[in-house]
């Protein structure tokens, strides 16, 4: 597994006359873990979705290793892309393993069985989320965090370049967010995800891009852009923060909200 390089420029994406993202412009060097933050509507989602190939954006253009996404064959995208989805409809009466082997597929040719190097990264996908003993389990009986831990190991078992997540933490207990993100963290390829938790995002991101109404905001290393004045414009909450005194990561505060009379 390498790593891509990724250039957002320009990308507008509009619903009717309703701008979901305008004029949006970011990178990631090949080996970077960069975070989409913002609150929710502010274009995330349908951000990651323009990188991933599910909405072609109106304006600009999305390139991975210079080439142009939506110009990529489907097969040589699925070599370099993988995603992790939010809301995936995917109920798969498969056992887990099973689910986790559909990574390998844009390896394959057609009909091509499972070699002794697919079933090496099968296992070491499972055993980087913590999910080996889910094996045999079929998919559709897990909870939804195990689900989103097996997900999760089926992109890294297509060992993409370039790995495209929202909320990858969705469902996940605490043990499991921290061990996923290290994992995230820890591989070759770039990285692109979608947070709601500013902490796991500080700790766990090279740098990253605030959206807000569809736009950037700001972007930066996280102890540069995470300030109590752009967070209570963001987010409309007042907050403090700290310096994590074990990382040297930024350490957000939400402080509580007087009630409305």
């Amino acid at each position: 597994m390498t790593a891509s390089d990724l250039s957002v420029d320009g990308v507008t994406l509009t619903a009717g006359a309703r701008h979901l993202v305008r004029d949006v412009s970011l990178t990631a060097r090949p080996g970077e873990t960069i975070g989409l933050v913002g609150p929710n509507g502010s274009g995330k989602s349908s951000l990651l979705r323009t990188v991933y190939r599910v909405l072609r954006p109106d304006a600009g253009e999305v390139k991975v290793d210079g080439a142009d996404a939506w110009s990529l064959p489907v097969r040589q995208l699925a070599r370099t892309v993988a995603a992790v989805v939010q809301e995936s409809a995917a109920d798969f009466d498969l056992a887990v393993r099973e689910v986790v082997a559909m990574g390998r597929t844009p390896h394959k040719r057609l009909l091509e069985g499972d070699t002794p190097e697919d079933a090496e990264l099968i296992d070491a996908a499972l055993l980087a989320v913590d999910a080996v003993h889910l094996a045999d389990r079929t998919f559709d009986r897990l909870s939804g965090g195990e689900r989103q831990r097996v997900l999760i190991a089926r992109a890294l078992a297509q060992q993409p370049t370039l790995l495209v997540l929202d909320e990858p933490t969705n469902h996940l207990d605490i043990r499991h967010q921290l061990s996923v993100l290290g994992t995230l963290r820890r591989l070759p390829a770039t990285v692109l995800l979608a947070l709601h938790d500013l902490n796991l995002a500080a700790r766990y991101c090279d740098r990253l891009y605030v959206l807000y109404e569809g736009e950037v905001t700001a972007s930066g290393p996280p102890a540069e852009i995470l300030t109590p004045g752009l967070l209570a414009e963001v987010y409309g909450v007042e907050t403090e923060v700290a310096v994590h005194p074990r990382t040297g990561a930024p350490q957000v505060t939400f402080l509580p909200q007087e009630p409305r009379a």
